[in-house]
C-alpha cells in the first residue's frame, strides 16, 4: 500500500472515530508485540521465544496443552510460569493509553474484546468490567482436576524456573481446595477442563453493552489490532459485530490486513504505529 493511500486511510479512520458514539476495541497477540511480547507466530517464532521447545520438537499448540500438567507439571509450569513472570514484568506500550483515552472521550462507551491472556489492558488502566478475555487469563488459576468451579487470583503465586532444564522449581502452584496441581485459567488446545465461568460473566457484560449501543442507536466503530488468522477468534468476532451493527471495521495488522467490505479500513502496520497515526492525526 502506497504511503499516500495509507495517509488517506488514516484520515478515513479518524473521521469514523470522530463520528462514533461508541468504540469496540478488539485485540489479538499483535497488540502486545510493541511492548516486547512474543506473538508466537508460526513454529519458528515460538521456538525463538522458547528454544527448549525446539529441542523437544514441540510447537505452540502442543506445548499449550493441559496434558502437560498431568504428564510433566514441572515442564507445564516452566512454560506458563515463565509467561506469567514475563507479563508481570512488561509495561504496556503507549498505544494502550491512547486507545483508553479515546474510549473515555466517547462518554466511556467502549469495550475491549481480546484473545490475549496477559492482562496488559488491565495493567494499562482499563477497568476489568469493560474487558472480555475470551481465552481466559494467566493471572487467574483453577484446579487441574478440576475439583470445583472456583477460579482464584494468581497474585502472590511465584514460580521459579530452572531455565537450563526448563523446569519449574518446587513447590508448584496448588489447588486451594484439594491440594492437586493448579493451572492457569486459560483455554488451551484440546482443553476439556477449562472453567469458563469468569469469561462467561465478562461476555454477559459485553452483550449488555452491545444491547445498549443498539437500543440507544449509538454509532459504533470497531478498532481491531494485531489479530491474525492462525487463531481467528478475534477477527471473526470483529467481522460479526461489524456486520450486525453495520459498523466500520478498522483493522490494524502488518499481515493479514485485508478487510471484508469497502466501508472497512485496512491499516498494514504494527499496533502502536497504527494507533498513534490515527489518534494523533
Amino acid at each position: 500500500m502506497k504511503y499516500s493511500t495509507l495517509e488517506k486511510e488514516y484520515k478515513r479512520a479518524k473521521e469514523y472515530i470522530n463520528n462514533a458514539d461508541a468504540v469496540l476495541i478488539t485485540a489479538g497477540a499483535g497488540m502486545g508485540v510493541d511492548s516486547g511480547l512474543p506473538d508466537f507466530r508460526g513454529k519458528e517464532g515460538f521456538w525463538k521465544a522458547y528454544p527448549i521447545a525446539k529441542k523437544l520438537g514441540l510447537r505452540f499448540e502442543q506445548m499449550a496443552n493441559p496434558q502437560w500438567f498431568k504428564k510433566n507439571p514441572k515442564l507445564a509450569w516452566a512454560f506458563y510460569g515463565h509467561r506469567l513472570n514475563l507479563y508481570r514484568n512488561t509495561e504496556p506500550h503507549e498505544g494502550f493509553k491512547k486507545i483508553l483515552e479515546l474510549g473515555k472521550s466517547k462518554n466511556n462507551e467502549y469495550f475491549v474484546f481480546t484473545s490475549n491472556v496477559d492482562g496488559q489492558f488491565q495493567k494499562a488502566g482499563f477497568p476489568g468490567e469493560k474487558i472480555v478475555e475470551v481465552h481466559g487469563s494467566i493471572h487467574h488459576l483453577q484446579c487441574t482436576q478440576p475439583c470445583s468451579r472456583d477460579i482464584w487470583s494468581a497474585d502472590g503465586v511465584n514460580v521459579e524456573i530452572d531455565m537450563e532444564k526448563f523446569e519449574a522449581k518446587e513447590p508448584l502452584p496448588e489447588c486451594i481446595h484439594c491440594g492437586e496441581i493448579a493451572r492457569p485459567n486459560i483455554l488451551m488446545f484440546g482443553d476439556w477442563y477449562w472453567i469458563e465461568d469468569r469469561t462467561a460473566q465478562q461476555e454477559e457484560r459485553l452483550e449488555k453493552w452491545l444491547n445498549k449501543v443498539k437500543y440507544k442507536n449509538l454509532k459504533l466503530v470497531i478498532i481491531e489490532i494485531g489479530a491474525g488468522k492462525a487463531v481467528p477468534t478475534v477477527r471473526m468476532f470483529s467481522e460479526r459485530i461489524a456486520s450486525e451493527f453495520y459498523a466500520p471495521l478498522i483493522r490494524i495488522n502488518p499481515r493479514d490486513y485485508e478487510v471484508p467490505y469497502d466501508k472497512d479500513i485496512s491499516i498494514p502496520t504494527g499496533g502502536l504505529e497504527g494507533i498513534k497515526n490515527i489518534v494523533d492525526l
